[in-house]
């Protein structure tokens, strides 16, 4: 989160989708997160914006979302109903039986292969959806889930079905003040359990002494002892920067430079001196292709002349994060990383600008004149400020083939005492996945010392 201007903007995630896995921090801390934060649920959840004007209302209200797919395409209400019960039962499977699961050991991959085969986990989201929809536009309404989180719909693997039945279980929610105030909330539990929150202190290599990890070394020359060392940074750059080779037998910088990252994403932060009542909190803002554009994204790696946004509103909930009579916005675009090649120092301000010249052609009238502050990020941003191994938005792409025991475990195997959270180790990317990460941890290490 950044404060500019009197706007504050939410730099990274802006939506909840599974209040409980924090509702549980704070329970294990002797606290209650509703006397810290106050958690808002969003309705709808988001609309979906196709390029011909054509607009698609998600919510949690069954009646609601067959009358949205009836009126698109009337012989698919069946198939949605039966779609809704398959996420379900991912659902039950990838995310109550797996998402905190260790997967330690080939075995352990093994003792769930028959669930995942079973629910279509080798198959993709896009492959799974269309199974039950045969409207294109709701083939995409309900495949794109995979991109919140890095991945391609068109190869993500199909356990990433659960979400649309995570949404609607839990509902989708927004803190009250931004997501800096959840981050605020977790850092004072943290500080209350006697635990000391450093921030501007970068690490620049994880100490390994007798093949265990003895501590951390800051970028200032200051090193920190400790038995126990947890890394929260993506997991690439914390085996290719911060873990020294000599050190790793699996994580390779040969077998890092091969893997397979997620794109990378542009964004825009903006404020502006009015209100646009007729924007919903969460926009999906389609381009005029979909599995041209996102083969042009992740496997081509060039930036199209067209594009998709997430287009994210929080005064539409929150207008204490703009001024009296303001408005402030994030509009993200999923781009190509950094392994594309693309000059973001000298693409990022036309880019800017055909992002502007589409929202005030869609849901922005008269945009340009009303912008008071501006910012970006791009891929360049998320190497260098971010850490972020070529740039990418959300660490490993999650495919089947860096999923589960595929993907850097929790418990590194050539570093004793050395252990993995966030997006870049299972269950992957998203706060329920980093979140869930923590509770994989809870089973395979014992306290923390240090966290990176």
């Amino acid at each position: 989160m950044f404060r500019q201007d009197g706007f504050t903007f939410d730099a990274g995630p802006t939506i909840v989708t599974a209040p409980f896995l924090f509702e549980e921090l704070w329970s294990l801390a002797g606290r209650r997160m509703r006397d810290d934060i106050d958690l808002r649920p969003i309705s709808p959840f988001y609309d979906v914006c196709f390029a011909d004007g054509e607009m698609f209302r998600v919510s949690a209200d069954e009646a609601a979302m067959r009358a949205e797919v009836a009126r698109f395409s009337p012989r698919d209400v069946a198939g949605f109903d039966a779609f809704l019960k398959r996420s379900e039962e991912i659902y039950r499977v990838g995310f109550e039986g797996l998402g905190d699961a260790p997967f330690n050991t080939l075995m352990d991959m093994a003792r769930v292969a028959p669930d995942l085969v079973r629910l279509g986990g080798h198959r993709s989201v896009h492959s799974v959806v269309a199974k039950h929809l045969k409207d294109e536009r709701l083939r995409t309404v309900f495949s794109f889930h995979p991109l919140l989180i890095g991945g391609n719909p068109f190869r993500a693997s199909a356990i990433y079905c659960l979400i649309p039945f995570l949404e609607k279980r839990f509902g989708v929610h927004y803190a009250m003040g931004g997501m800096g105030a959840l981050v605020r909330g977790l850092v004072d539990l943290i500080e209350s359990q006697g635990g000391e929150v450093r921030c501007g202190s970068e690490v620049n290599e994880i100490l390994v002494q007798d093949g265990a990890a003895a501590g951390v070394r800051l970028a200032s020359g200051e090193t920190i002892d400790a038995c126990i060392v947890v890394s929260n940074a993506d997991s690439a750059w914390t085996y290719r920067k911060l873990v020294p080779s000599s050190a790793r037998r699996r994580w390779t910088d040969r077998r890092i430079d091969g893997a397979r990252y997620s794109m990378g994403v542009f964004i825009w932060y903006f404020g502006v001196d009015r209100r646009y009542e007729a924007v919903a909190h969460h926009t999906i803002l389609l381009g005029p292709r979909y599995r041209e554009l996102l083969r042009d994204i992740f496997d081509r790696k060039i930036l199209a002349d067209d594009f998709s946004l997430y287009l994210h509103r929080p005064t539409a909930t929150d207008p204490s994060v703009a001024p009296e009579g303001c408005d402030a916005f994030y509009a993200l675009s999923p781009v190509p990383n950094l392994l594309g090649g693309q000059d973001w120092v000298k693409e990022a301000e036309p880019y800017r600008r055909r992002l502007e010249r589409t929202l005030e052609a869609t849901v922005l009238p008269d945009l340009p004149s009303a912008i008071v502050t501006s910012r970006i990020a791009t891929p360049l941003d998320f190497q260098n400020r971010l850490n972020s191994y070529c740039g990418a938005g959300f660490a490993l792409e999650p495919v089947l083939t860096q999923s589960a025991w595929f993907r850097p475990h929790n418990k590194c195997k050539d570093v004793r005492n050395l252990f993995l959270v966030g997006a870049g180790t299972h269950p992957g990317a998203g706060l329920p996945g980093v979140l869930s990460s923590a509770r994989v941890l809870d089973r395979v290490a014992p306290d923390a010392s240090v966290f990176v």
